[in-house]
């Protein structure tokens, strides 16, 4: 059943929860509803009553602009607040840069496991961030949702023959559905550099997680992160790539968070 929460700007963010025990909320990445981690509820469910949830402009919640990086915080906020005032998080790719952000913030989280956060710059000016959210945020001024899709597809380093024949899929009118939202990933990413400061104030347990057969900078990102967090740990997954398998996941999760 879908609920909803108010946040401090009046968006409403949508969620749905399954399960019981300890609060544990999933934030998903781009191109991500509260319906994508789907395979891994089930198997979460069995420790934790899992919330899942529409981050602001996708699915059934709404928006309030201007856009920023504190709002996103805010949305969990509330739903930290719904879920009985604390919770565990786990966040993947820019889901898991918006989990980190809310940590330092001060938000009562109990635990928070981060999946390949996508910063991918080794200096300022050195990461594929440079002209892309430009390209990406024109696409969408011009009204050309298939257009700004591909280029932030383009932009992860997606294969150009995949990101063609996308617009074939079954699921691709649900990605332009969302990709007005392409922009608030990008802004969680920034420069592309790990916030080290910032997360440096992270004060409860962090698990960074990276596939083994990942690009090397989820790697790099992963361990930038781990070092900058005081007192993460980082596990890789062999096999596995951005897009996660749930079963190779969900036993790591629920032995951190269990």
């Amino acid at each position: 059943m879908i609920q909803t929460v108010q946040s401090a700007d009046g968006t409403s963010i949508a969620y749905e929860k399954s399960g019981s025990g300890p609060a544990l909320i999933l934030v998903g990445g781009a191109f991500n509803t509260r319906q994508s981690p789907g395979p891994l509820v089930p198997p979460l469910a069995e420790h934790f009553t899992v919330y899942t949830y529409d981050r602001r402009g996708r699915g059934y919640s709404t928006d309030v602009a201007p856009y920023a990086t504190d709002r996103e915080v805010e949305d969990l906020a509330a739903l930290i607040d719904a879920a009985g005032g604390t919770a565990m998080l786990y966040g993947h790719s820019s889901g898991a840069i918006l989990g980190l952000l809310a940590a330092a913030s001060g938000l009562p989280i109990t635990r928070l496991a981060a999946y390949e956060p996508p910063f991918t710059a080794e200096e300022r000016g050195s990461g594929p961030l440079d002209g892309w959210g430009a390209s990406v945020q024109a696409a969408l001024d011009d009204g050309d949702r298939a257009r700004a899709a591909q280029l932030f597809m383009l932009g992860t380093g997606a294969d150009p023959a995949m990101v063609a024949g996308m617009s074939e899929s079954p699921w691709w009118p649900g990605l332009l559905a969302i990709a007005h939202t392409l922009p608030y990933d990008l802004a969680l990413t920034g420069d592309g550099l790990v916030p080290a400061g910032r997360l440096a104030r992270i004060p409860v347990p962090v698990l960074v997680v990276v596939g083994g057969d990942s690009p090397p900078w989820a790697a790099a990102a992963a361990g930038a992160v781990a070092r900058a967090v005081p007192g993460a740990t980082q596990v890789t997954l062999d096999g596995q790539t951005h897009n996660v398998d749930a079963a190779a996941l969900a036993p790591v999760l629920i032995d951190f968070f269990g």
